[in-house]
């Protein structure tokens, strides 16, 4: 039997193969190559939105301050008020009390009034009687000398 064809595939690369070979390892190369940009992109957005999620954490603690601080002030207003409120409790209760005195003392003055009044009176009255008696007593003599 002649040999026309071969049975047996020669061993070892080819230049063909090698040549795919070296095609195939550039595309793998190029490939993660691009996949480690990839990588490095998506990192840096990641870092990126991080630090963005930092300052907005950090903006959101001062105003979370800033509305301590005017919850504070609000407090301390309320309770300078209620000091306010109880000066002016305290002050009206006094008041009251001093009017209270100045009625008792206007009635006490009225009564005295009343009461002198009276006294004048009584002594008018007296003093009337007394001419009264002084006019009987001349109106008696002047009848006895006639």
């Amino acid at each position: 039997m002649p040999d026309d064809h071969p049975t047996s595939l020669p061993s070892g690369p080819q230049p063909e193969d090698a040549h795919e070979s070296a095609v195939a390892g550039r595309q793998d190369a190029k490939r993660s190559s691009e996949s480690a940009e990839e990588h490095r992109r998506l990192a840096e957005a990641a870092r990126n939105e991080a630090e963005q999620f930092r300052q907005l954490a950090e903006e959101a603690r001062e105003v979370r301050d800033q509305h301590r601080e005017a919850l504070e002030a609000v407090r301390q207003e309320r309770e300078r008020l209620r000091e306010v409120g109880e000066q002016a409790r305290i002050a009206s209760e006094e008041a009251r009390f001093a009017a209270e005195a100045a009625r008792n003392a206007t009635m006490e003055s009225v009564h005295a009034t009343a009461e002198s009044l009276e006294a004048t009176l009584d002594g008018m009255r007296i003093m009337e009687e007394m001419r009264r008696t002084l006019r009987d007593i001349r109106d008696r003599q002047k009848l006895d000398s006639n």
